[in-house]
């Protein structure tokens, strides 16, 4: 009843300057108690309170400091109201489950964060004792009740991974390591950190008793670190436990799915040959089989009929089995099941069937509107064809365009290059029998061509689309093609061809074939060898960017010049605050497309936050050639494609 009737401070404040110390810590105390509704009338005294807070001969100066800082808060000066809090030590509770703790804590926890920030790049920044402190206790009380999602998150942003550890160490490990995962991978958004975080992730998991091998895998995926990767599979493999080898098999699907041609091949290269010098054995690792003349090119027949792979393993086995022990010939069984899996064979060959299985387009459709499109109406044959290839994309059905060969036959120049370059959409991943397929549009190797340049050259680049991602069976043929030829419309489709099916690889020597064609200097060529320099070094930060911006810069065409800004930004794909520096140096050309090009290297930052290749890979068989033929449209419609690229 005492405390209601209170009508002023006025009484608490004038025992302020009394001299005897038992009565100011009176004042103090109550003056705390009443603060949330006299702080207006006490903050007239706040001089006489900082100076207690600074006498060295009060013994209660860490509780004036408390009052002040609690002053300061409801004057909304939250920057001196955390100086002064620090300054209360430990009467600052962190526990406190009021307004001020609250704000003050957000406060202290953002400040103690930049300030690690800034001491991670080598800042003179100080980090004060009595903040980071306060930030311990708070993340000790979030451990101490329980709260270690909480707690994980707080150390993640104030780049304690100390904290990190022991609150992962103390809860459910497992799923406490997921969540941090989760977190690194969409909150994260510095590449240096993330790395720091997943080393620490997979540390930790190597210390527990049954470690979640998929979680350290996808962890070593994305430190780059294929050896760490193989290391794993070769213990699983050689498990004597079924489960265990089960979950090797697993892993080479998750990895696959992520397609990173360049990793999955590391990998595949460094786990062991299979001790075996059987036939059989080694061609289960082939993407193409040697003597496809002869082969039934019908591909319902062809999905539906049994695997000819099953038979040899089974025939491999035998054999093996009569030189090598049967734990030699389980592991050497498992290996090459392991090494299909990584090729991309069996994951592509299980959708396959089920997209021909599954396929529900209606050719009717496609029917009706080639019924009602005039015969000189070029846009919309075009469409027609586009649509036909899209819709049927990876089902390897191409009933319509073989039923309608004679109307499929007034494409001319351009749209004939696009119509041939379809076929490479229908048939996506029909690697043993994509070169077949083919074959009667492709250039003859060592000649110029005898055909339609451009049916020719969207035969080569229908070959990419269909081995896009795994080249290894077409790569050199689609080299050979691109050195065999001087003609530029040729050129362009085997760039292309050759640049979707070594999406990723860094190749040094294919690098080498395609700079040659640029620096011929022709338009149409020139463009897509471009193109394809981006997508042989995606996502590799590569500084064959300098090079191909030195080129941009001396070339007259408009053409090279906006193929080679999108293949810069093509080889910062993923890289974050590294492509800072690239971004800064095109905004700031004198070149108006290579400012463009600067625009376009934002690319990176729509496409970074995804997981893995699969989104990145589908814009580059449904969406490059119009990319292609947007480049010569207006520069609103090339940025407003790019925009919905983003989302």
């Amino acid at each position: 009843m005492a405390t209601a009737m209170v009508s002023s401070a006025g009484a608490l404040l004038a025992q302020l300057k009394e001299q005897h110390p038992l009565l100011k810590l009176h004042a103090l105390s109550h003056l705390i108690a009443f603060v949330g509704s006299f702080w207006a009338e006490i903050s007239s005294s706040v001089p006489i309170i900082e100076s207690l807070c600074e006498d060295e001969d009060f013994g209660q100066r860490q509780l004036a400091a408390l009052l002040v800082s609690k002053i300061f808060f409801y004057l909304g000066e939250l920057n001196d109201s955390l100086s002064y809090a620090l300054k209360a030590g430990p009467l600052f509770d962190v526990s406190e489950d009021s307004d001020y703790a609250h704000t003050l804590l957000a406060k202290a926890i953002d400040e103690y964060a930049d300030l690690k920030c800034k001491e991670s790049n080598q800042d003179a920044t100080k980090v004060d004792p009595k903040l980071e402190a306060i930030v311990e206790r708070m993340l000790d009380k979030c451990m101490w009740h329980w709260k270690y999602h909480q707690a994980i998150g707080i150390a993640i942003e104030c780049r304690r991974l100390d904290k990190v550890e022991e609150a992962i160490f103390k809860g459910d490990s497992l799923d406490l390591l997921s969540y941090c995962l989760n977190i690194s991978r969409s909150i994260v958004s510095l590449r240096e950190y993330r790395r720091e975080i997943l080393l620490l992730l997979v540390k930790i998991h190597h210390k527990l008793l049954n470690p979640d091998y998929l979680s350290i895998c996808q962890c070593l995926m994305d430190l780059d670190d294929p050896e760490g990767v193989v290391s794993v599979l070769e213990k699983l493999l050689r498990s004597p436990f079924k489960y265990q080898n089960l979950l090797a098999f697993q892993i080479a699907f998750d990895l696959v799915e992520n397609e990173r041609q360049a990793f999955l091949l590391s990998v595949r290269d460094r786990l062991p040959e299979p001790q075996t010098q059987t036939s059989g054995v080694t061609q289960l690792g082939s993407s193409e089989p040697d003597g496809a003349t002869n082969l039934d090119v019908n591909v319902g027949s062809d999905l539906t009929s049994p695997s000819e792979d099953v038979n040899m393993t089974d025939e491999a086995n035998s054999t093996i089995g009569n030189v090598m022990d049967p734990a030699e010939v389980s592991y050497s069984d498992r290996l090459v099941k392991a090494k299909r899996i990584l090729s991309g064979e069996t994951s592509i060959q299980l959708t396959l069937q089920f997209l021909y299985s599954h396929n529900r387009s209606d050719l009717l459709i496609l029917k009706a509107i080639k019924q009602s499109v005039e015969m000189s109406d070029t846009v919309c044959h075009s469409a027609t064809i586009y649509a036909n290839a899209i819709m049927h994309a990876g089902t390897t059905v191409d009933t319509f365009l073989r039923k309608n060969l004679d109307w499929l036959g007034n494409a001319t120049n351009w749209a004939k290059f696009s119509a041939t370059a379809g076929l490479g959409v229908i048939h996506r991943g029909h690697l043993q029998h994509g070169r077949e397929l083919m074959a009667p549009y492709l250039p003859p190797v060592g000649a110029n061509g005898g055909g339609s340049p451009y049916s020719e050259g969207g035969a080569l680049y229908a070959l990419g689309l269909i081995h896009a991602n795994h080249g290894g069976g077409i790569i050199q043929f689609l080299r050979d093609s691109l050195c065999c030829t001087n003609v530029e419309i040729i050129q362009h489709g085997a760039c292309l061809g050759l640049g979707l099916s070594a999406l990723g690889t860094a190749d040094e020597e294919i690098y080498n074939d395609m700079r040659n064609i640029l620096y011929t200097d022709s338009a149409v060529a020139g463009e897509a060898a471009g193109i394809s320099m981006g997508l042989l070094m995606v996502g590799s930060a590569s500084e064959k960017a300098s090079e191909m911006l030195a080129y941009a810069h001396e070339t007259q065409h408009e053409k090279i010049i906006r193929g080679l800004a999108l293949g810069i930004a093509l080889t910062v794909y993923g890289r974050e605050e590294e492509a800072d520096t690239l971004i800064e140096q095109m905004t700031r050309d004198q070149d108006p497309i290579l400012r463009y090009g600067g625009g376009l290297l934002f690319l990176h930052l729509g496409l970074s936050c995804i997981p893995n290749l699969s989104r990145f890979h589908g814009l580059c068989l449904l969406s490059l050639n119009l990319i292609i033929h947007m480049l010569d449209m207006g520069q609103h419609l090339r940025l407003a494609f790019l925009v919905r690229v983003r989302v």
